[in-house]
């Protein structure tokens, strides 16, 4: 399914720029270099820019702290054609193309280093989709792209206006939906992720809310044995996600 390309938005950091040359070249409107930038971070690009017919601009430090909202930006940032995450509608009918997917569902994620982290491991783990929802969730920003390192370009992505209502049509699809809950009676250790699978994981601090618990089919803990009683939610993600790949048979 190709999505809808609506705006084009920028994204900064090397590796975060590294990605979008070598796998969304024909998105990349143009690169910017700090004027200084320095051999050692410019060879880490050479390549791609020796190869690609980009628009590139040398610009100041100032500049590049304007376009990109911070001065942690390692001297490079480049503007994308962003495909648009999905509409519920479209979402619906990308779901029911999918065989025995794994999707993973956010519910009200704040953070977006957390949002970036969990989009980096999800398309790494072979994620289908990743949901959140629209009024309670962060959406793309340049910090998320960079934390995700060119993933929040390439995992498919769906925002919807209500999650449990989602939730419900995934279920009839044939979808197991396993939410995470701390005080869950079963392990990650119990779970069958070798079937279509949708993980739902909550906010940080609050975790899931009511209404999204009670649409899981079954919840499940992270076993624990030292004396932290949590993780962060990124990387539970990973934890969990890795657990279904390993259940579906990834070497």
């Amino acid at each position: 399914t190709v999505l809808p390309v609506v705006s084009d938005r920028v994204i900064y950091g090397i590796q975060a720029v590294r990605q979008a040359l070598k796998q969304q070249a024909g998105q990349v409107v143009e690169v910017y270099l700090l004027q200084n930038i320095g051999r050692e971070r410019l060879e880490r690009l050479a390549d791609e820019l020796r190869i690609m017919p980009i628009n590139l601009k040398h610009c100041s430090a100032e500049r590049l702290a304007a376009l990109t909202g911070t001065d942690k930006h390692q001297g490079v940032a480049a503007r994308i054609v962003q495909p648009a995450a999905m509409g519920e509608r479209e979402a619906r009918e990308y779901v029911t193309g999918l065989v025995q997917p794994l999707i993973l569902i956010l519910d009200s994620v704040q953070d977006p280093r957390n949002f970036g982290s969990c989009l980096r491991t999800a398309e790494a783990a072979g994620v289908a989709l990743v949901v959140t929802a629209r009024n309670r969730s962060v959406n793309l920003t340049p910090v998320v792209s960079k934390v995700a390192s060119g993933a929040a370009e390439l995992q498919a992505q769906a925002r919807v206006g209500n999650l449990a209502r989602f939730i419900d049509f995934l279920r009839d699809q044939g979808i197991w939906i396993v939410g995470t809950d701390a005080a869950a009676e079963h392990s990650l250790f119990d779970l069958d992720a070798t079937g279509a699978t949708a993980l739902v994981m909550g906010g940080e601090g609050r975790g899931l809310r009511r209404l999204t618990r009670e649409q899981c089919d079954q919840l499940i803990r992270l076993p624990m044995r030292g004396a932290v009683d949590s993780l962060n939610l990124s990387v539970a993600a990973g934890v969990c996600l890795y657990e279904c790949l390993r259940q579906r048979g990834a070497t």
